[in-house]
């Protein structure tokens, strides 16, 4: 039996109904292993419901479990402490029932528990009949091993053979656990006094789990899918340009907060759908995003068929009319978009280590205080009409970018 150090509430199904207690499955002291029930003497204390059971512990009279390491502990807990879960159920006169029954998880488990709190029992109480029979028949230990051990012909076969044993002598142990049922006096008052220190307890614990419920739903909310893809943990991102009537996609990085795209040479090699950029990626590897510490993780899934293009909207660049805008004067134009759009451009030339975009804009300074103004920078400057040298200044710069695109 695997050790647990704790003191658990429990929910016991005997002849005459369910009872609640405590049980310390065991624990070590000095060297030598122990269990405990809530008992004294030569009983166990078996109580009709939680609230008998915590009005007894508020009367604060003595019992075996105040001897264990972690008595104070339990005691300090809330009022919930002597309410079992689901998993702290034993039910002890339906075990012959579940043997009837598939090996499925849940049967296979609840004839376990049944089997460890009856043993237990037995030995504390030291029932000759309950030691006896798990004593003689050492098939009985084999639930422990879960329903997969179940689950293969032979496994079959043993789950039968339990059910068997079960049969021959359940009753017997029964039997001997109805006997041993003992319910200590418990003022009806003291009683009702526990019950409703449970209810209070029950809707701290009720409000507590739908705040927390609130918080980790508002929490999943604010994650961005694009977090869990490839991409997203690679850092590695795909990038969709519309540009010149056209829209082509690649791959874009920052390694040190230099950026570094799909590409070599000062060419970037863009592709005219998603598709095409992965077909291309699995039959090349001769590009700059190949030297980056992630790239092997992007080509797991590129290789094994799993990865998808996913384009995050801040990797979206749209130059798409901007010319034209730019001509209808400052209002027209769209300023994100516009900032955007001079990121990617500025990426591009800091990647191919060349001084283009600064050499187009030295050659239109106006074009330069235009685009400072736009974008936010403080300056006395105040574009003014008409806006055609602006517009065309823009469009070399879009120029310089597709120059570099080696499809488009």
């Amino acid at each position: 039996m695997a050790q647990n150090q704790g003191i658990l509430p429990v929910k016991l199904s005997l002849t005459a109904g369910d009872y609640y207690t405590l049980w310390a499955p065991s624990w070590k002291e000095h060297g030598a292993e122990w269990q405990a029930f809530l008992g004294a003497g030569e009983h166990v204390f078996f109580f009709e419901s939680p609230a008998q059971l915590l009005a007894y512990l508020n009367t604060n009279a003595k019992h075996d479990l105040k001897n264990h390491p972690q008595w104070n502990s339990f005691a300090a807990g809330d009022a919930l402490r002597v309410v079992p879960r689901t998993r702290d159920y034993y039910d002890i006169v339906r075990a012959p029932g579940m043997l009837a029954g598939r090996p499925s998880h849940e049967n296979v488990s609840g004839v376990n528990r049944a089997f460890s709190v009856a043993r237990g029992l037995g030995e504390v109480l030291d029932l000759a009949e309950v030691q006896g029979f798990f004593g003689s028949y050492s098939i009985l230990g084999n639930v422990d091993r879960g329903s997969e051990h179940f689950s293969a012909e032979e496994g079959l076969g043993e789950w039968s053979a339990i059910g068997r044993t079960v049969l021959k002598g359940w009753d017997n142990v029964v039997d001997a656990l109805d006997k041993v049922v003992h319910t200590p006096a418990v003022p009806e008052a003291e009683v009702s006094q526990a019950q409703a220190q449970i209810d209070a307890a029950e809707k701290v614990a009720a409000a507590a789990k739908e705040r927390a419920e609130k918080e980790a739903a508002a929490a999943e909310a604010a994650l961005d899918p694009y977090d869990t893809t490839i991409w997203g943990t690679s850092g590695i991102d795909p990038i969709k340009v519309a540009i010149d009537g056209r829209i082509v996609y690649s791959l874009r990085t920052y390694v040190a907060e230099n950026p570094v795209f799909l590409g070599r040479f000062g060419e970037i090699f863009t592709f005219n759908n998603p598709k095409a950029l992965l077909r291309w990626l699995v039959e090349h590897g001769d590009h700059d995003l190949a030297k980056v510490a992630t790239w092997s993780e992007v080509m797991d899934e590129v290789n094994g068929g799993t990865a998808e293009i996913t384009v995050h909207p801040v990797n979206t660049y749209t130059f798409t009319g901007l010319a034209e805008d730019i001509t209808k004067g400052p209002k027209d134009v769209d300023t994100e978009q516009m900032r955007q759009a001079y990121e990617l451009l500025a990426d591009a030339a800091d990647w191919a280590g060349d001084d283009s975009l600064n050499s187009l804009l030295l050659a239109n300074p106006g074009l330069q205080d235009y685009i400072s103004y736009m974008l936010g920078a403080r300056s006395s400057y105040l574009p003014s009409a008409p806006y055609t040298d602006e517009a065309k200044g823009w469009k070399q710069l879009e120029e310089s970018l597709t120059k570099r695109f080696s499809k488009l």
